[in-house]
């Protein structure tokens, strides 16, 4: 079982944080929460305490925020992320919350999404944006942590010129090659091209572009959609990534316990590869 395989963890309301991870036979992870009442010291504390019990590594805090989000095209610009100014200041303490829990935690990096980025580097959103951004990797950097953001609302070259002006040095990517293809946003095998020198961590989940304009495509098992893994992977190798693959299969129940067994097997044939 290669340590480069990962599924992403729920932050439950109390410890035991890993058991599901480990019936899966695995030991690595993201961590995820969209629950900052949960993000207490005492919590972080339990959280590096189970780490060091059962040997377990966590990639990275995925951080959600508060407030509305719609997952489609037409709503997603006005409530997704750090971009909407309704919303924006409040986001933004709450990143720098995640960063304290992370930094606690003995985390190394916190995860989350931008928003629909304005693609025009003049639009006065994206400068607006940019500050935002600074603002919270500027606190991720006095902790020694990484601010790093997963694809999914922005084109390759908008989120790769996001952080050449922010440029504060400890920036990376979470590429979901699925989210490129649920919004439309890209190929991700082309993607690798534009920023893939910035691709920290990589989450396995794959998906059909979309039908109708209005919504996003639809995910599928890893291995049925667009993503092409055998050739993303080898992209990935030949670009010189050595980081995890983190599996992500946005359904619920006994299925997507089969299917994240069925990406684990499929994964570790591509992955270990020579």
């Amino acid at each position: 079982m290669t340590s480069r395989i990962g599924v992403l963890v729920g932050l439950p309301e109390r410890a035991p944080v890993f058991s599901e991870l480990i019936a899966f036979g695995l030991r690595t992870c993201q961590l995820v929460s969209w629950t900052p009442a949960l993000w207490t010291a005492a919590y972080a504390r339990a959280v590096r305490d189970e780490m060091a019990r059962t040997a377990v590594r966590v990639t990275g805090f995925w951080a959600g925020w508060p407030g509305p989000a719609v997952w489609n095209l037409v709503d997603g610009p006005d409530t997704l992320g750090l971009v909407p100014p309704a919303y924006r200041a409040q986001r933004v303490a709450t990143m720098h919350a995640a960063l304290d829990f992370a930094h606690a935690a003995g985390l190394p990096a916190i995860i989350t999404h931008l928003g629909f980025i304005p693609e025009c580097p003049k639009d006065p959103l994206f400068g607006e944006l940019v500050a935002a951004v600074k603002d919270i990797a500027e606190h991720a950097r006095a902790l020694g942590l990484q601010f790093w953001f997963e694809t999914g609302q922005e084109t390759p070259v908008t989120m790769l010129r996001l952080i050449e002006c922010v440029g504060t040095g400890n920036l990376g990517i979470n590429l979901d090659p699925a989210n490129l293809i649920l919004y439309g946003r890209g190929n991700p095998i082309d993607a690798l091209d534009v920023f893939g020198a910035h691709v920290s961590n990589v989450h396995a989940k794959d998906a059909l572009y979309p039908t109708d304009p209005m919504y996003l495509g639809r995910e599928v098992k890893v291995g049925e959609g667009r993503v092409r893994f055998p050739a993303f992977i080898e992209r990935l190798r030949e670009i010189g990534f050595t980081g995890e693959y983190i599996i992500e299969r946005e359904i619920s129940g006994p299925q997507q316990a089969a299917d994240i067994r069925a990406t684990v097997t499929y994964l570790e044939q591509l992955v270990e590869q020579p």
